[in-house]
C-alpha cells in the first residue's frame, strides 16, 4: 500500500491501532489452516464509525479488505490473499446488553463465544451455538462462517439464533436489519443474508442474538463400538428411537489413538469407534433419555456403555472430544480438516466411504464430529514436505468432496469455503443459485473489495 494511505488509516484511528511492523503482520498472516499471506496494514476499530471509515477509504482506493476475529477459521477465510487491509475486529468486545423479558444479547463482534455463554448462563439462560474453539473464537467470525457445534443437533446453529446485525457495508454504509421481535417479516430477511456471507459483503460490528432458557439437567453416554459402521447405524437408531440429543459425536480409530497418545485417558485401543450422546431436559426426562441411548447402544453392537456419573465425568469425556484436533499432530505434522455435511440417511453410507478413500490413497483420514446431523471432519493427515503425499491428499479431498455431494450432501457444514473449498463450490451449488450469489456480491461490492478471492 501506498505510505500516502498508511497515514490516512492513521489519522482515521489512534496510531497505535494501526500495525505495519513485520512481526505485527506476521500475526495476521494467517487462520487455523496451513494457509498463509500477509497483509500490507493491519487496523484495529474500536467503533462503528472507525470501521465505516476505514471501509470508506477503502473503497475509495480499491483496496481489499478481510475482516478477522480471532483467527481461528478453518477454511482460509481471514488469510489475506491479495494483501490490502487486515480489519480486526478483536477489540470490539463488549455484551452490550442481556435481556431476559425479550431473550437476547447485544454484543459487538469481538465477543469470545465462551464468554458470551457464560454471561447469559449467570442469568438462567442459554446460547447454544459452541464450536470446538469456543474459547477463542468470536461471534463475529461466528456469524461470518454461520458456526456451529455438537449442541446444533438439537438446538440449531449461529443462523437460527441471529435475530438482527449492524453491518458496515463497502463504501462506509452502516445497515441494521431484523430486530428483537421473535416474528418479523417486514421484507427480505437481510441479517441471513450476511450469516455466513465470510466477510464478503460487510463487516458486522453488532449482532442481537437469541437466548434461551438454560435445561435444567443433562447427561452423558460414551458408548464403545468394536465395528465403525456400527456406532453409524446406531446414530439413525437413537434419533429413530424419538431421543434428540444436545450432542452426538463420533470419533474412529485413528482419533481415539491420537487422543490416547495426547491425554492419556485410558481410551481402548482395540476398537474401531465411540460415540458420546449428551441429552438434556428436566431430571425426569434426562434419566429416561439416558436408558434408552443406552440400550439402544447395546442393541447395535456397543462393547462398552459408560454413564456419566455427575458433571465432572461429563465434562471429562468431552474433554476428551475437544482434545482431537490438537492431538492429531502426534501421527503428521500436517492436516487437512474437512468438514463435510450429508444427510442422516446417508451417515453409514458416508463413513464407509470416508474409509474406503484412506485405504485407497494410503493415508491416515481420522473420521470425528457432529455425526447426529450429518457434519463430519474427516482430517487428512500428511506431511506438507512430501509432495508426493500431499498429491495424494489433494486427490483423497477431491474424492471425500464427490462423495459428500454425490450422497445429496454438501461441502461445508459449519466452516465455510473460504479459500480451501473455492474451487469446489461450482459442484455444490445450482448454477443459478452460484449466478445469483455473484450477482448479489457485485451489487453490495461492485468494486470488490470485501475479502476478495474467497468463496467464488
Amino acid at each position: 500500500m501506498e505510505a500516502r494511505l498508511i497515514d490516512e488509516l492513521r489519522r482515521l484511528l489512534a496510531r497505535e491501532r494501526v500495525l505495519t511492523s513485520p512481526e505485527e503482520l506476521a500475526v495476521y498472516s494467517y487462520d487455523g489452516t496451513f494457509l498463509e499471506s500477509k497483509p500490507d496494514v493491519v487496523v484495529l476499530p474500536h467503533t462503528t464509525a472507525e470501521v465505516a471509515s476505514v471501509l470508506a477509504l477503502a473503497d475509495r482506493e480499491r483496496v481489499p479488505v478481510v475482516p478477522r476475529g480471532a483467527g481461528s477459521g478453518l477454511a482460509g477465510g481471514s488469510v489475506p490473499a491479495r494483501g490490502g487491509i487486515v480489519l480486526g475486529t478483536n477489540q470490539m468486545n463488549r455484551i452490550l446488553d442481556v435481556d431476559t423479558v425479550d431473550m437476547v444479547a447485544v454484543v459487538e463482534p469481538g465477543v469470545i463465544n465462551a464468554s458470551l455463554q457464560a454471561a447469559v448462563e449467570a442469568k438462567g439462560f442459554f446460547y447454544p451455538p459452541d464450536p470446538a474453539s469456543l474459547k477463542q473464537s468470536t461471534i463475529g467470525g461466528n456469524v461470518a462462517t454461520g458456526a456451529s457445534g455438537p449442541r446444533c443437533l438439537k438446538y440449531g446453529g449461529t443462523k437460527d439464533y441471529v435475530l438482527a446485525l449492524q453491518v458496515v457495508l463497502p463504501g462506509g454504509r452502516v445497515a441494521r436489519c431484523g430486530g428483537r421481535m421473535i416474528k418479523n417479516v417486514s421484507g427480505y430477511n437481510l441479517s441471513q443474508l450476511f450469516v455466513g456471507s465470510e466477510g464478503t459483503l460487510g463487516v458486522v460490528t453488532e449482532a442481537t442474538l437469541r437466548i434461551i432458557p438454560l435445561p435444567k439437567a443433562r447427561g452423558t453416554v460414551l458408548a464403545v463400538f468394536p465395528r465403525l459402521e456400527d456406532a453409524g447405524e446406531a446414530v439413525n437408531a437413537i434419533l429413530g428411537a424419538g431421543v434428540v440429543p444436545l450432542a452426538l459425536e463420533i470419533m474412529d480409530q485413528t482419533a481415539i489413538y491420537c487422543v490416547e497418545q495426547y491425554l492419556h485417558a485410558g481410551l481402548p485401543l482395540d476398537v474401531e469407534a465411540q460415540l458420546l450422546v449428551d441429552v438434556d431436559g428436566d431430571e425426569c426426562s434426562v434419566t429416561q433419555q439416558l436408558q434408552v441411548v443406552s440400550d439402544t447402544c447395546r442393541q447395535r453392537g456397543a462393547r462398552e456403555v459408560q454413564v456419566a456419573a455427575d458433571k465432572a465425568e461429563s465434562d471429562r469425556l468431552w474433554a476428551v472430544r475437544r482434545a482431537i484436533s490438537p492431538s492429531l499432530g502426534r501421527l503428521k505434522p500436517n492436516k487437512l480438516g474437512e468438514d463435510i455435511s450429508v444427510p442422516r440417511s446417508a451417515i453409514p453410507e458416508m463413513v464407509r466411504r470416508v474409509a474406503a478413500i484412506a485405504r485407497q490413497y494410503d493415508l491416515l483420514i481420522p473420521l470425528f464430529g457432529h455425526i447426529g446431523d450429518g457434519n463430519m471432519h474427516p482430517n487428512i493427515l500428511c506431511d506438507l514436505r512430501n509432495p508426493a503425499e500431499v498429491e495424494r491428499v489433494q486427490a483423497a479431498a477431491r474424492a471425500i468432496f464427490d462423495a459428500a455431494i454425490g450422497l445429496g450432501g454438501t461441502l461445508s457444514g459449519e466452516h465455510g469455503i473460504g479459500l480451501l473449498k473455492r474451487d469446489f463450490l461450482p459442484q455444490s451449488l445450482d448454477p443459478n443459485a452460484l449466478a445469483l450469489m455473484r450477482q448479489l456480491k457485485a451489487t453490495i461490492d461492485p468494486n470488490n473489495i470485501m475479502n476478495p478471492g474467497k468463496v467464488y
